[in-house]
């Protein structure tokens, strides 16, 4: 863990206030003053501010169900922070573990535990994301099987050297197309990475256009009756399936 980050984690300060009091000297770590706040410290280290030792708070893990209109981002732009929604202290020092586009809605996952959240969103470890996938085009019957198998085959995606990886598409749906913002199929879809803009890029490179998208599942956490905007802490056993 980065030494400002540390800080932050053991007391009231900002980060801005931790560089701040690092740059005094007023900081150190185990025993010799430490002022580089990208310093990695670990738990056996002994860190100490005028004499008195530091000890970090537990890390926290919550899950958000997104709404559209907000962004994963720590920052507010041009639509509000998921991080808004989370009403706990320094929310904002907080991150969302696996991101999704403002007009994309579902599961979030959000932590200040970056070893948890890399176990989440690293392509190694293979963590299984679904989304409900609302379709401009319809899926033909005879169609669906080869276009199934070009997903488990992985897809060439403009801009990328390397095939996707393999991806389990399941088709929900049809429905009769009632304006331009309807669908006329949905379908569930499985993946096990996440490049920019991925499951809308998918669909382009098989000649559909995603019309809405919802992230319902990550690994073996779900929504399950998290109304949109609602949020809660992960139980331990959630917790536990990333901790690895």
């Amino acid at each position: 863990m980065r030494l400002d980050k540390f800080i932050c984690k053991s007391t009231e300060l900002t980060r801005n206030e931790a560089k701040k009091m690092l740059k005094s000297g007023e900081v150190r770590v185990n025993g010799e003053v430490a002022k580089n706040a990208a310093m990695q410290v670990h738990e056996n280290n002994t860190i100490t501010i005028d004499g008195q030792e530091l000890t970090a708070r537990g890390s926290r893990y919550f899950i958000l169900h997104k709404v559209v209109d907000s962004i994963c981002s720590n920052v507010d732009e041009v639509y509000p922070s998921v991080l808004n929604f989370i009403e706990v202290d320094k929310a904002f020092d907080l991150h969302i573990a696996g991101r999704l586009d403002a007009d994309t809605t579902g599961l979030v996952l959000i932590t200040d535990d970056g070893r948890w959240s890399h176990n989440v969103i690293s392509p190694k470890k293979q963590c299984e994301k679904t989304y409900r996938v609302w379709l401009r085009n319809e899926i033909d019957d005879e169609k669906l099987p080869a276009l199934v198998e070009r997903f488990e085959q992985g897809l060439q995606l403009q801009g990328e050297d390397s095939l996707t990886r393999p991806a389990i598409l399941t088709r929900v749906a049809e429905a009769d197309l009632v304006d331009e913002e309807s669908y006329r199929s949905e379908v569930l879809l499985t993946i096990t990475e996440g490049k920019y803009h991925q499951v809308k890029r998918m669909f382009a490179a098989v000649g559909n256009r995603v019309v809405g998208l919802h992230r319902e599942q990550i690994g073996g956490i779900t929504l399950g009756d998290l109304a949109p905007g609602e949020w809660r802490e992960l139980s331990e056993a959630e917790i536990a399936l990333f901790a690895s």
